[in-house]
């Protein structure tokens, strides 16, 4: 036995005055149970140390599942803020054109999507000027045409909000841009008692902004807003 120190006397005089510094680091810590257990030979089984991997890769997983729900919620709350700014970008229209504008303009700009659709049901579905002039935001059709494009003619129930990834073959939502459309939000529009419903669609080319998998209660609250603000326009 000698009292010589083996190692660098600066490192050695840091390690004793902070110990915690060595146990809190992972690395060291892993290096020096290695040392341990090569020095015990491969005859013994070392049960402590067995406990403690199995700790330690319990450990990671709590603390990734913690980052992910982390990620989950700054990305839920800029999706939060991105609605309300939306929201109050609709209700400062004092016309019905300047709501149109401003749908395809900074409400779309606002929730990031490439394009957004209004299509309204009516029993006259023909071409009509004023409809025309708004060709890009705003589209008739004839009724139950909504329905029928949410569900693409299968017999399911239509719900408010549906998020899909898609390759549109409909020209009558996007028009031109319909080859460059992955994914899309159709949000059902109920304008009230005896009048026929309509659709707001969302499409981008990112195939990944609308999935099935997504929540949809922020959208549901902004088709909410949009079909009580279209309301009162329509009367």
């Amino acid at each position: 036995m000698t009292n010589t120190p083996l190692m660098d006397g600066h490192v050695r005089d840091k390690i004793i005055a902070d110990p915690d510094l060595l146990l809190d680091d992972q690395d060291i810590m892993k290096a020096l149970v290695a040392a341990n257990e090569q020095s015990m030979g491969g005859n013994i089984v070392d049960l402590r140390g067995i406990a403690m991997e199995r700790l330690e890769a319990r450990l990671d997983r709590l603390e990734d599942t913690h980052r992910s729900v982390i990620a989950a919620a700054y990305e839920n709350l800029a999706g939060t803020n991105q609605v309300h700014r939306a929201v109050l970008r609709l209700l400062d229209a004092t016309q019905f054109e300047v709501f149109l504008h401003d749908l395809k303009g900074d409400v779309a700009d606002t929730l990031r999507v490439d394009v957004m659709k209004l299509v309204l049901e009516s029993q006259e579905a023909g071409d009509d000027p004023a409809v025309a002039k708004m060709g890009d935001v705003l589209s008739v059709a004839e009724p139950g045409y909504c329905d029928a494009y949410v569900t693409r003619g299968r017999d399911v129930p239509v719900r408010q909000v549906t998020l899909r990834q898609v390759k549109p073959q409909d020209q009558k939502i996007y028009g031109d841009k319909a080859d460059y459309m992955r994914s899309e939000a159709c949000l059902k529009l109920d304008f009230g008692a005896g009048r026929l419903p309509g659709m707001l669609v969302m499409g981008s080319e990112d195939p990944h902004l609308f999935t099935p998998q997504q929540g949809t209660d922020l959208l549901t609250f902004f088709a909410g807003v949009f079909e009580r603000t279209m309301r009162r326009w329509l009367s």
